[in-house]
Parts: C-alpha cells; structure tokens; sequence
C-alpha cells in the first residue's frame, strides 16, 4: 500500500471518521469489533455502534465512528480490522 504524506491527506485530524466493518452473524462479532475498535480510540462509545442485519440475517454490518487523530492511527486500525477472522469486509 503506497504511503501518502500527511499533507497530501483528505482527511483533517482530529475528526469523526466512520468505518464500516461486515462480517457473519455471530453473538460475539459486535462486542469483539468494540473491543478492538477502543484499543486505537479509548474514548469511543460503545453505545455509538450502529448495526444492520443482511437480508438473510448471515451477516452483520456494524458502523463505529471514531475519533481519529492520525492517519497511522487510522491505518493502524483498518489492519488490525482487516487481519481479525471474524472480519470479512472494512470500508
């Protein structure tokens, strides 16, 4: 993945930054991704994720906005979300 200077970057830190997590439906998947998710913004709250169901109830999406104050603190958290097994898809 080819790194882009800070000043080259689109996003303006600190700032509120949705990250969009897909993975199966599983009674662990939400606390699991919160739990990860807190460990590069201690301050998100829980109570903020959103979570939709797949037509098909196969699926979970979840949406965590955090604040994010870096780009290695967001790129950071996307491998971290990326390399979970539990994850299957992050936008």
């Amino acid at each position: 993945m080819p790194t882009i200077p800070p000043e080259q970057s689109l996003i303006e830190y600190p700032s509120n930054f949705p990250i969009k997590v897909m993975g199966k439906a599983h009674p662990d998947f939400a606390q699991t991704m919160t739990d990860l998710v807190m460990q590069f913004d201690p301050q998100f709250d829980p109570a903020s994720v959103e979570m939709r169901p797949s037509a098909n109830a196969n699926y979970i999406g979840l949406t965590f906005t955090v604040r994010a104050t870096s780009r290695e603190q967001l790129d950071n958290l996307y491998r971290a979300l990326h390399a979970h097994p539990m994850v299957a898809i992050v936008l």
